[in-house]
């Protein structure tokens, strides 16, 4: 049985990968953070996937909430082979004289500090036996430091976003020691809560270009890709 685990599932993409991987046959965990109120996601439940739909409260930046989920996995015997790190916020009307310590804080805990203490928690719930098990952060060409040159959408989001590609790198070693690849993904600019409805990208187009970019990624780590499988500078 092949595990995907995907964070945040109540919307936009998350949502739209836990579809597309129910389709596929896939088992999926699908965490966020109030389960109670995603209806979309509890409607799946309803179509015959209750036997391949785990949906799991995790509000990322809670360590007990990722401690629970760890010892849920370890419970129930569960090897994941792909965890997609998707959940984030961002402030996008960020302006210098305006921008507060909270707001900088709150972006970075959920984009790229909930992130990296997943990983952290998660690292020995892989199944890497047949093949490389694989982790895949969702970024943004937002957090490329060689493109960034402006406050468009904000502060926060790109610097969070360039910390978690840092740490995708940094773990990048580490994990492969371990049989687990580690990349980070640009979804394209995509309509959905956060990107807006003048978005060129549909959810159902990025995730299928996505999910087949991971299919092919094979033993490639501490890459920045986007959604096509094309490299990101930095």
């Amino acid at each position: 049985m092949e595990y995907y685990l995907i964070t945040g599932t109540n919307r936009g993409i998350g949502l739209e990968l836990t579809k597309q991987l129910l389709q596929k046959g896939v088992t999926v965990i699908a965490c966020c953070r109030n389960p109670e109120q995603a209806s979309e996601l509890n409607a799946l439940l309803l179509k015959g996937n209750k036997e391949r739909l785990i949906i799991f409260k995790l509000e990322i930046t809670n360590e007990k909430d990722i401690q629970a989920l760890s010892s849920f996995l370890e419970d129930r015997g569960i090897k994941l082979n792909v965890l997609v790190l998707n959940a984030g916020i961002a402030e996008p009307a960020e302006q210098i004289g305006t921008i507060t310590q909270q707001q900088l804080l709150d972006v970075l805990n959920t984009n790229t500090v909930g992130p990296l203490l997943v990983i952290q928690a998660l690292v020995d719930h892989f199944d890497s036996r047949k093949a490389p098990a694989k982790i895949i952060c969702i970024s943004s060409d937002l957090g490329s430091i060689s493109r960034a040159s402006d406050l468009v959408f904000g502060l926060s989001y790109g610097v969070s976003k360039a910390a978690l590609n840092m740490g995708v790198k940094k773990l990048s070693g580490e994990l492969l020691k371990r049989g687990i690849t580690i990349n980070a993904m640009h979804p394209g600019w995509v309509k959905t809560d956060m990107g807006g409805s003048g978005a060129p990208l549909t959810t159902t187009q990025s995730v299928t270009a996505m999910l087949e970019v991971i299919d092919g990624l094979q033993s490639k780590t501490g890459l920045f890709l986007n959604y096509r499988g094309q490299e990101v500078a930095w």
